[in-house]
């Protein structure tokens, strides 16, 4: 049993049992990786799959468990690098982060800028997505951290920490009709064309919740993933936007206005997802620290520990 085709069957499963597309993932051939199973399957003495032809269709039962066996061994395996490198070379490295355009655009400029400084050695790498697929990079380990606001919660493999809580804002081209208004509403803003996130992103789900409650629907024109668009389009009159605070800068966006939103939409809490498997090297602790203060080394620990710690009920408004 080798570590190679371990990685060649998770790989397999990763894709939906598409060989093509775990061959070019692995930057092997096809060929290599069915051999390589088959080997596996014949060793262990059971199939891990079943197959039409020379087509997988589905993992039996005893390939459920070896296949959750070989993603553990998998990360025990890096694991073991991980510890080793950290004790012979602990400000060298790399650091992956899976997150949403919001946050790599507004929220983690000044983290990285920090981060890069006090370790120049470290190669850190963005990887964006919807925050399914960013908790999916983690989950698979092909990143060791995910930064988002939705989804996180539903991936039990991720232990959560809350970072901050952050609400939104409506922005609006100058001398818009809401901008005389003392307070803005739900029902005020229903009457314009709307253009805000997609539904998977940056607590999209907060939006609709406020509107329901009222018994409003939004006149939802456009969705984007990237709040920058929707800037863009509010710009060329195609609508009013909803976005979250952060990512209105009221130097930088002189064609805009904002108005306060706050008192509209539950506020939405950003998250750091870690893997509970995963060995947590020095300067991702410190990272963690630089975007999230409250979230020290031990306050860390004691989560992947499954140790409870009042701290977190603390975390910035």
């Amino acid at each position: 049993m080798k570590l190679q085709q371990l990685r060649y069957l998770c790989e397999t499963v990763n894709q939906n049992m598409n060989l093509s597309k775990a061959a070019v993932k692995l930057h092997t051939s096809q060929p290599a990786i069915s051999k390589q199973i088959q080997m596996l399957e014949e060793e262990l003495g059971v199939d891990i799959f079943l197959r039409h032809g020379k087509r997988i269709v589905q993992i039996t039962p005893p390939g459920q468990l070896i296949v959750k066996t070989a993603a553990k061994m998998l990360c025990d395996a890096d694991n073991l690098r991980k510890i080793a490198q950290q004790f012979t070379d602990d400000a060298n490295g790399t650091l992956t982060i899976a997150t949403t355009h919001t946050q790599a655009r507004y929220a983690l400029p000044p983290v990285i800028k920090h981060f890069t400084a006090r370790y120049p050695k470290v190669k850190l790498i963005l990887r964006q997505g919807s925050p399914m697929q960013i908790s999916t990079l983690v989950t698979s380990g092909e990143a060791d951290i995910a930064i988002a606001t939705e989804a996180i919660e539903h991936f039990h493999e991720l232990v959560m920490l809350p970072c901050y809580e952050w609400n939104r804002c409506i922005i609006v081209p100058p001398k818009h009709a809401l901008l005389k208004m003392q307070k803005i509403t739900l029902e005020a803003i229903s009457q314009y064309p709307v253009i805000t996130y997609d539904y998977a992103f940056t607590g999209r789900s907060k939006i609709n919740q406020a509107f329901f409650d009222k018994g409003l629907e939004p006149n939802v024109v456009l969705t984007a993933i990237d709040s920058d668009v929707i800037k863009t389009y509010v710009e060329l009159g195609l609508g009013i936007g909803i976005l979250a605070n952060m990512a209105f800068d009221a130097k930088r966006d002189k064609n805009l206005r904002s108005i306060d939103a706050s008192h509209l939409f539950e506020p939405s809490t950003t998250r750091i997802g870690i893997s509970r498997n995963s060995y947590i090297r020095g300067y991702i602790f410190d990272f963690i620290e630089m975007f999230a203060p409250h979230l020290n080394h031990a306050i860390v620990q004691a989560k992947l520990e499954n140790r409870t710690s009042g701290d977190l009920k603390n975390f910035q408004h």
